[in-house]
């Protein structure tokens, strides 16, 4: 069983807004060693986000940090009733960081980045824009011009080759960190990843569940602080081991396949 390519369909970016607003939105962040980025990127979600929506939460996922990335986030969630943080005591990765926002969100839509800022949360408003037609179930951001090094490019190339081969996903930019999500969408999805695969293994089991999914244009931006993790060689080899794990029992027993791991939903 794979993935539909015709799930998706792409869009691109566009200067002419047309001001949609949510009744609610959770928005959250993994953050590994992010110290240097944290006031900065709630400073701009407590700015943004009330223009894009009613009612909003921001959740900070501390990914078992081991610079002052803990206290800040405990610090901000104190000073601001919008913001929550939760803590993994360990470095769990990234798929399992993003695991914990999901579950813990309490709105309606979800909607995510990365802690790196390499994102601008007002961006979010070219995802919102798109998906308030009311046609799609999720929208997922691509990066118009990709403002990393030359060979996380070209990595990011060969991955999506390889998710389009092997899972018949036809998702342009299956790792860009801005996506927009409603929360239907995502009941009774399952996923088992907790590292870099994740993003994949999600869009692959929506998709298997015929959920429709929109790409948009999005801005991307270098990082300014802190240290990228993405590349090292423990990461990559999570993700490519996840990626067979997946694509060897969806030969073998699809619905089971579908049905591994755990709700990407928790309870409200």
């Amino acid at each position: 069983m794979t993935a539909t390519a015709a799930a998706a369909s792409i869009e691109p970016a566009s200067g002419d807004r047309s001001g949609a607003r949510l009744p609610e939105l959770s928005y959250f962040f993994p953050a590994h060693n992010e110290a240097a980025n944290l006031r900065g990127l709630v400073a701009e979600a407590l700015e943004t986000l009330p223009a894009l929506a009613d009612r909003f939460e921001i959740l900070i996922v501390d990914d078992g940090s081991r610079d002052e990335t803990p206290a800040i986030a405990d610090e901000l969630a104190g000073a601001h009733a919008e913001v929550r943080a939760i803590h993994h005591p360990t470095n769990l990765g990234y798929g399992a960081a993003l695991r914990s926002g999901f579950a813990a969100a309490r709105y309606e839509a979800l909607a995510f980045t990365d802690g790196d800022r390499q994102f601008k949360v007002a961006d979010l408003e070219r995802l919102l824009d798109r998906f308030a037609r009311g046609d799609v179930d999720a929208v997922v951001g691509y990066r118009i011009r990709r403002a990393d090094p030359l060979v996380r490019t070209l990595y990011a190339k060969a991955y999506r080759l390889a998710n389009r081969i092997f899972f018949g996903l036809g998702i342009r930019d299956v790792d860009c960190a801005c996506k927009l999500f409603g929360r239907a969408s995502l009941e009774g999805v399952n996923v088992e990843s907790g590292g870099a695969f994740f993003s994949a293994e999600l869009l692959i089991k929506l998709s298997a569940r015929g959920r429709r999914v929109a790409e948009v244009g999005v801005p991307h931006y270098p990082r300014t602080a802190g240290s990228p993790t993405g590349a090292k060689p423990a990461v990559v080899f999570r993700a490519v081991k996840d990626f067979w794990l997946l694509r060897l029992r969806l030969w073998a027993t699809p619905r089971k396949a579908l049905a591994r791991g755990t709700p990407i939903l928790g309870s409200r």
